[in-house]
């Protein structure tokens, strides 16, 4: 059984950091492309990063809104992906999960709230 295990999450004020992890067990993350997705409120669930799979090279993909400012990254040794943000904006607050891509539904996970704000 697959199972994916957000955290990191927390308040933080504007252009603050966070670094979230996504632990991996039951599946090897090297394998896969892996991505974080994020839900703000009202909002539709949305990829913000991606890391395809070391045999895809690990090519990393990133929203607009995000570009510049997070960074995806992967240690197989841990399987274990990570989400660096940096200059944190209001509106990235949201639920952040990482799943697949594209996106398994029995992967979701609780996710880790990441709010911004003063």
């Amino acid at each position: 059984q697959v199972q994916l295990v957000e955290s990191g999450g927390g308040l933080v004020q504007p252009g603050g950091s966070l670094r979230l992890s996504c632990a991996a067990s039951g599946t090897i993350l090297r394998a896969y492309a892996m991505g974080w997705y994020r839900q703000a409120p009202g909002q539709q669930r949305e990829l913000v990063a991606s890391i395809a799979s070391i045999t895809g090279g690990s090519r990393r993909n990133y929203a607009d809104s995000v570009k510049g400012r997070f960074t995806i990254s992967r240690d197989s040794g841990k399987n274990t992906v990570y989400l660096q943000m940096n200059s944190l904006k209001p509106e990235d607050t949201a639920v952040y999960y990482c799943n697949r891509v594209p996106s398994r539904e029995d992967y979701w996970g609780q996710g880790t709230q990441v709010t911004v704000s003063s």
